[in-house]
């Protein structure tokens, strides 16, 4: 035992909505094939969150309640809530403040981050600040995305990548030594051009020639974005390694954002890990942004054992990138 507080991950909560679409429906809507999606990318489906009135809190809401459920806690304990997002319900109120409202976290308060792929990592970095500073005891991290809601179905470079879903963790206060452990957080506007959406802030606000100029999708340059992204991730995964002196052979999981296969193969590499070792569910969800990473601990948590060294990683548009040491706690 040690005076010193770690952010400890105690539970893991995930939701992706029911309807797929898969590299075959694609190819009634783009000049595409199901060969090529997979070859590059290594998607076969993705969820889109379908119905009226819906949007990324109704995906949240089911991920934060499950997590209370297994951690055997009321939302009334929720300290703060953050959720890294790209795609809120809407610009004000943020998705935080409508998510503890509508599981009842009365005595939380919280914000959204907007950090693009990277949100979760930025968001569960800021959430480990509150827990270390003692003065918060259950703060819930969120990555979610309802990126269908920005996708252009006829733009075969965005809408074959993108899913719609929700993951989150909790963080507790540890003197176990288990929980967030160090991370490496980098940014660089100048990738801006290459990946953003054009309008719908305070630069471009909407006007009819915006919505008509399709300037309220995703755009992205996925050679250049490919390059950054593939030396981004690595670098600061195997840095990460470097100045915590540890090798591939102490990483128990490698959790990589879950943009392409080729970016997430080329990290494992850098880092000596073998593929057995890496968390991949990219064939299923496709990317769904600030959702990928937590939705993996979702899917493997039961193989998750205590004690166990994870390396998170992610980058995303903007440039944002970093990667995250974590001694799993359970």
């Amino acid at each position: 035992m040690s005076d010193k507080i770690t952010a400890a991950i105690t539970a893991v909560g995930g939701y992706v909505p029911e309807d797929k679409l898969t590299n075959f429906d694609l190819e009634k809507m783009v000049d595409t094939n199901d060969e090529w999606i997979r070859s590059r990318t290594g998607i076969s489906e993705r969820r889109i969150l379908k119905g009226e009135g819906k949007a990324t809190s109704d995906m949240v809401v089911p991920a934060v309640l499950q997590l209370c459920e297994k951690r055997g806690i009321d939302p009334l304990e929720i300290d703060a809530m953050i959720i890294g997002t790209v795609t809120p319900d809407m610009i004000f109120p943020s998705t935080a403040n409508l998510v503890c409202h509508k599981v009842g976290a009365r005595n939380a308060w919280g914000f959204d981050l907007l950090a693009a792929c990277s949100g979760f990592l930025y968001s569960l970095t800021t959430g480990a600040s509150l827990i270390e500073s003692g003065r918060y005891k259950k703060v819930v991290v969120v990555g979610a995305d309802k990126m269908s809601s920005i996708i252009d179905y006829s733009d075969r470079a965005t809408c074959i990548i993108f899913g719609d879903g929700a993951g989150c963790v909790l963080l507790e206060p540890n003197t176990e030594g288990n929980g967030i452990h160090d991370s490496i957080l980098r940014s660089d506007g100048s990738g801006a051009p290459h990946l953003h959406m054009k309008a719908g802030g305070s630069l471009h606000p909407a006007t009819y020639e915006t919505v008509a100029a399709k300037e309220h999708y995703a755009y992205q340059e996925g050679q250049h974005v490919f390059k950054h992204a593939v030396k981004g991730m690595a670098d600061v995964s195997a840095e990460l390694l470097e100045r915590n002196h540890l090798t591939g052979n102490d990483i128990a999981w490698l959790v990589p954002h879950q943009a392409n296969k080729r970016i997430i193969d080329a990290t494992a590499d850098r880092m000596g890990l073998s593929t057995d070792k890496v968390m991949l569910n990219i064939q299923r969800y496709g990317n769904t942004t600030g959702a990928t990473i937590p939705l993996c601990l979702w899917d493997w948590e039961k193989q998750l054992k205590k004690g166990d060294n994870l390396v998170l990683a992610a980058f995303g548009g903007g440039f944002t990138w970093g990667a995250t040491l974590v001694k799993w706690a359970y």
